[in-house]
């Protein structure tokens, strides 16, 4: 996934503690934002474990896809 430096920001990422695994599937682009791959080979909805990793993701960024809360 893009995030740009302004959804980054509002979504709460980078955070080191939270963020560790995140981070080391992720680069920083020249204008700021963050490529984050949350898994090695490409997203494949019928993987459980790609499925998981995604699941993971909207876990920790609520506000991806208007989940979070009020």
């Amino acid at each position: 996934m893009y995030w740009s430096a302004a959804a980054a920001r509002a979504i709460g990422f980078p955070d080191p503690t939270r963020d560790a695994e995140l981070l080391a599937r992720s680069r920083r682009t020249a204008t700021g934002g963050w490529v984050v791959r949350l898994t090695d080979a490409p997203l494949d909805l019928d993987n459980p474990a790609h499925l998981d990793a995604l699941k993971r993701a909207y876990e920790r960024f609520p506000k991806i896809g208007g989940h979070s809360t009020p």
